[in-house]
């Protein structure tokens, strides 16, 4: 009977055993789906998205007024739109940018990434928000006719990315074309790439065609041969397999009105840019930028402080004047870097007009005074082009031409409706009717378009080197830094969590 008992009293146990189990069972999902949070969710509460991209005119770069690019533009635009803080990583080469996303030191990777079936395999993408074709590049030489054919790459020297989708492209070439090859770098750039085509020391280069759109302007003497493989889209990496939130949110954010206009946008801001020199022009300004600017750039800085100038404005007056020459003399008699008349020198205390660095002080004295002619209300830019054209015709045909202005109901304190004006006081039916009377008023049209221009080349030019540099000093700080906890080839730029 004893045993009997204790044996109903087991029973029971068991039975309640088995009645907590099956209920911790049935709770379970319920209690998962209480406690587990999304990766959007995880990042919402973090108040951080983490971003890979790459330091390249189009992606990601810091510009005079803070980090700019069309990739970084439209990430801090995502992150605006989730209303968390974005934190920009930047590997240094584009396998890098796949590795930040798999080992979750990314939630995203953005730098005109373009989409195969071996990445689709491997990653998960967004919505795509721009498309481009892997273009072959030439430099136009006379007498050497352009590549029409995958044919005509054989033997040459072909230079691509590392890991980009021309590397996967032309792998999947070589099975048709044994004896086609190529060499892919990761220590490069494709301005850099471009570069190596536009100086002859490569035959051809594969990039993307938005790539070469956007930079083409600056490389005359460079041209598109051919396609390669057909036009594939453009989109955000994500990682492949998570719960699908960041993708979802990703994808909505692509698709709202506002996103779109925003890319429209950004594609005119950064993929647009024009080079507004000739070819000529634009290989006699990179020679001198390397050969005559280095020895004078630390004077034009300074004087931009003291001056509260842009010191690449000062440079571009500088070099419409004397390309940068010290030795620089016109028949007229004004002399030096900066070309000032004798009359000039005396008023800002030049002693030597050819001593580059009284010149340039002084040049950037006289553009204050100058200024000083200019009424008040006109703000800048505006401000400034009056003061150069003033300069360049004389402050009483400038005043005619924005009386004429005036006239025809246009702005005459716009100088983008002044300069319409200012040619008409070469035709006797205009310069008749105002003060000064006749004037070559296309001049200082021409002069201050050509100060623009240079202000542009040099701008885009130092944009390229200053991204080069930190380029090498991140692979500097890769070399020394072998202890860091950041992992290898990735730079921190600003404060990230430990995990995603």
């Amino acid at each position: 009977m004893l045993f009997s008992l204790k044996k109903r009293t087991l029973k029971k146990r068991i039975d309640v055993l088995h009645l907590l189990t099956l209920i911790v069972i049935l709770s379970l999902p319920a209690l998962v789906s209480y406690n587990a949070k999304s990766q959007l969710q995880v990042i919402q509460d973090k108040g951080v998205l983490r971003v890979a991209t790459r330091n390249t005119p189009n992606s990601y770069f810091i510009d005079t007024d803070g980090p700019a690019g069309f990739e970084y533009e439209l990430a801090q635009a995502y992150a605006n739109y989730l209303d968390v803080t974005l934190d920009i990583i930047v590997p240094n080469d584009i396998k890098g940018l796949f590795e930040a996303v798999e080992n979750r030191d990314a939630h995203i990777a953005a730098a005109g990434i373009t989409v195969s079936d071996i990445r689709e395999s491997k990653y998960d993408f967004s919505r795509p928000y721009s498309e481009s074709a892997s273009t072959v590049i030439y430099r136009v030489r006379q007498g050497v006719p352009a590549p029409v054919s995958v044919e005509d790459l054989i033997g040459k020297k072909v230079l691509i990315l590392a890991n980009s989708i021309q590397a996967e492209q032309l792998s999947r070439l070589k099975e048709s074309f044994p004896e086609l090859a190529w060499e892919a770098t990761d220590e490069l750039t494709n301005t850099d790439i471009l570069d190596k085509v536009f100086n002859e020391e490569v035959d051809y280069a594969i990039v993307d065609s938005t790539v070469y759109e956007s930079q083409s302007s600056f490389y005359p003497g460079l041209s598109d041969a051919f396609v390669i493989g057909r036009t594939r889209p453009i989109a955000w990496v994500l990682t492949h397999n998570q719960d699908g939130s960041i993708k979802k949110s990703v994808d909505k954010f692509l698709g709202l009105e506002s996103t779109k206009v925003l890319i429209t946008e950004l594609k005119a801001k950064y993929f647009s840019k024009e080079n507004p020199l000739n070819f000529f022009d634009t290989v006699t300004f990179k020679s001198d930028l390397e050969t005559r600017l280095p020895a004078l750039e630390p004077y034009f800085k300074e004087a931009a402080i003291r001056y509260d100038f842009d010191w690449k404005f000062l440079a571009a007056i500088a070099y419409q004047e004397s390309h940068w020459r010290a030795d620089a003399v016109s028949p007229t008699g004004v002399k030096g870097i900066m070309m000032l008349t004798q009359a000039a020198a005396k008023e800002v205390g030049v002693e030597d007009r050819t001593d580059p660095v009284e010149s340039i002080f002084g040049g950037a004295q006289y553009l204050i005074n100058v200024k000083a002619k200019i009424p008040e209300r006109i703000k800048d830019p505006d401000h400034t082009w009056f003061a150069l054209a003033g300069y360049n015709i004389g402050f009483g045909h400038l005043e005619d031409a924005r009386i004429l202005t005036q006239r025809a109901d246009k702005d005459p304190d716009k100088w983008e409706d002044v300069k319409e004006f200012l040619p008409l006081l070469s035709k006797q039916r205009y310069y008749q009717t105002v003060k000064y009377g006749y004037a070559r008023g296309q001049e200082p049209v021409q002069y201050v378009e050509n100060i623009q221009k240079y202000m542009d080349l040099l701008e885009w030019e130092k944009q390229i080197q200053e991204i080069r540099e930190a380029r090498e000093e991140a692979m500097r700080a890769i070399q020394d830094a072998e202890n860091q906890s950041a992992p290898n080839g990735i730079i921190l730029l600003d404060n990230m969590p430990d995990t995603l």
